[in-house]
């Protein structure tokens, strides 16, 4: 009885059809890479003030009526108050100059009552300024409504998290393929959809429901190509070829928005490309794994048969031979609640779940953070996706030679120490404090993309998919909070540095007392992860033969 892999073996690794599948499948990936930080740009708040009308005000006390404040050590004018117009018109009128004649301290302040003035220098308008309905309606989410600039980011998130839990059970109830496509028409459809919001209600529900699409559509390509693709060109498609098409479309965010300084148009930019993606229904096929798994034997073979054709070699008569009975062998059923009965297996379930939300929060915080580390945005963005590509493929580098429990550790070391030595920076070196969040940035990036990986080898694989699925949905929580955790800056500008670089150190220690995995079998079942996972603190592992990666068919 064979395998699927070994039913397929006589079409090779890297022919025409697993080109063309590898390369397709990165590429639909690309959306998701400025999908996820458009909001760096679309929901950035630019500097404002009060809007003082156009009343018959000397020059001085135009300069004077907004009140300055210290702010980080530095001198900003106010953001959400001003002088009360009506005296100062009148101390204006009587000739009385500010700061000689009148102490501008014992003067009644009032809100701004008459909206706020947004500078342009760096965006024409985002959602936070934008201004609807021949200047009736505004969004205007600053002072009073600030809380609703986080907040959309939050309801982003959990829309995520969402298409991060219920993308599984309907890639496994519907097809990879469907999937995939379903949820890139719903990126599309509905970032082209927010550019015609008229309120910020309309808006974050639209955001909510683009959300569903960006995780899901992720999923859906990993595992398409995961099912498709076979040894070493799989490891290399789930390992760093998803992450890089990720990364590429990261890349392309800050350049698009660098000549698009509207929000709308950025989205639309963002929108339409998209459509060119419908020819790939007709060039990416469904998962043949699948299809064998639903009784679908004559389908999956119409595949197979196709790519041979592609890779001009010669099918066997019969492809798939006792391969259905393999994959769909009865097997007892195990669920959730299998991961906290056993105590090792409990423990390395929380543990787990809190090194990828330590992971997946710093991860958001930082690439989000960008925007405001440096005088230009969209340098800053383009460094911090950039910085990605050589993360990644140090990711990969590290699950082929260095164990996981030394490699996890390390990147979470490396990046606390990098944003507990941002504090002490001068504020005169901004390029120094750069340089030392991308080296965060760097570090947390390499081991998020690891901790699938890791993941995927402790657990037996009658709860790998579970326990992977559970670790990604908890890790996502992280990402919901990154907005008010960024927000924290304005009670102390390095709270956010110190809270991720704390919440690493923690989770490098808990990170100790998980099992190794490196150069070990996968385990198959529970009683052999129960033995493995028992509550150890080695400093210093045994050395194990490398063995090549075996990663999750769906290790979201």
């Amino acid at each position: 009885m064979k395998d699927y892999a070994d039913s397929i073996a006589f079409l090779g690794q890297w022919g025409r059809f697993q080109q063309t599948v590898f390369f397709l499948l990165c590429a639909s990936i690309m959306p998701n890479g400025f999908g996820a930080f458009t909001l760096v740009f679309v929901n950035d708040t630019p500097t404002h003030h009060c809007l003082v009308p156009d009343v018959n005000l000397t020059q001085d006390w135009q300069s004077a009526i907004i009140p300055v404040q210290v702010v980080n050590g530095k001198l900003e004018q106010s953001k959400c108050s001003r002088y009360r117009l009506d005296v100062v018109r009148n101390l204006s009128a009587q000739g009385y100059i500010p700061g000689r004649d009148v102490n501008l301290t014992e003067l009644e302040q009032e809100r701004c009552v008459d909206g706020w003035s947004y500078s342009t220098d760096i965006y024409e308008s985002t959602i936070v300024s934008e201004l609807f309905c021949m200047d009736i309606f505004q969004f205007d989410l600053v002072c009073s409504e600030q809380w609703k600039q986080p907040f959309t980011s939050t309801v982003f998130f959990l829309g995520v998290l969402c298409g991060c839990f219920f993308s599984g059970q309907l890639s496994d109830r519907f097809g990879r393929k469907p999937v995939l496509f379903a949820t890139i028409a719903v990126q599309t459809v509905f970032t082209f959809i927010q550019v015609f919001s008229s309120s910020w209600l309309m808006f974050t529900i639209l955001l909510f429901i683009n959300g569903l699409g960006q995780m899901s559509n992720f999923v859906a390509a990993l595992v398409l190509g995961a099912e498709i693709l076979t040894g070493s060109v799989r490891i290399l498609y789930s390992s760093m070829g998803t992450m890089l098409g990720f990364a590429a479309g990261y890349m392309i965010l800050p350049l698009l928005a660098y000549f698009l300084r509207n929000w709308k148009s950025l989205l639309l930019a963002l929108s339409v490309p998209a459509l060119a993606y419908l020819p790939f229904w007709w060039f990416i096929p469904e998962s043949p794994r699948w299809l064998l798994s639903q009784g679908k034997v004559e389908e999956a073979e119409a595949i197979v048969r196709k790519a041979a054709k592609w890779n001009k070699v010669q099918a066997p008569q019969v492809v798939f031979e006792d391969c259905s009975a393999n994959d769909t062998k009865t097997k007892e059923n195990y669920d959730i609640f299998d991961l906290l009965r056993n105590s090792s297996i409990r423990m390395t379930t929380l543990i787990l779940c809190f090194v990828s939300f330590t992971m997946i929060t710093g991860y958001y915080c930082l690439s989000f953070n960008t925007s405001q580390l440096h005088a230009d945005p969209y340098i800053s963005c383009f460094i911090s996706a950039a910085v990605e590509v050589p993360a990644y493929i140090s990711s990969w580098l590290a699950l082929r030679y260095f164990p996981r429990r030394l490699s996890v550790i390390s990147t979470l070391l490396v990046a606390a120490v990098s944003l507990f030595l941002i504090q002490l920076v001068p504020q005169g070196l901004s390029n120094l404090s750069l340089a030392l969040e991308m080296l965060g940035k760097y570090s947390i990036t390499t081991g998020a993309s690891m901790m699938f990986t890791y993941t995927a080898e402790l657990y037996p694989t009658v709860l790998r998919n579970t326990a992977t699925g559970v670790c990604t949905t908890v890790s996502r929580l992280g990402s919901c909070i990154t907005p008010f955790l960024l927000d924290m800056s304005t009670y102390f500008k390095y709270l956010p540095y110190i809270t991720m670089g704390t919440l690493a150190v923690m989770s490098a220690f808990a990170t100790l007392f998980l099992p190794e995995s490196f150069g070990r079998p996968l385990p198959e079942t529970i009683q052999q992860m129960s033995r493995r996972g028992r509550m150890k603190c080695p400093c210093i592992s045994r050395k194990h033969t490398p063995v090549p990666v075996v990663l999750l068919d769906n290790p979201l």
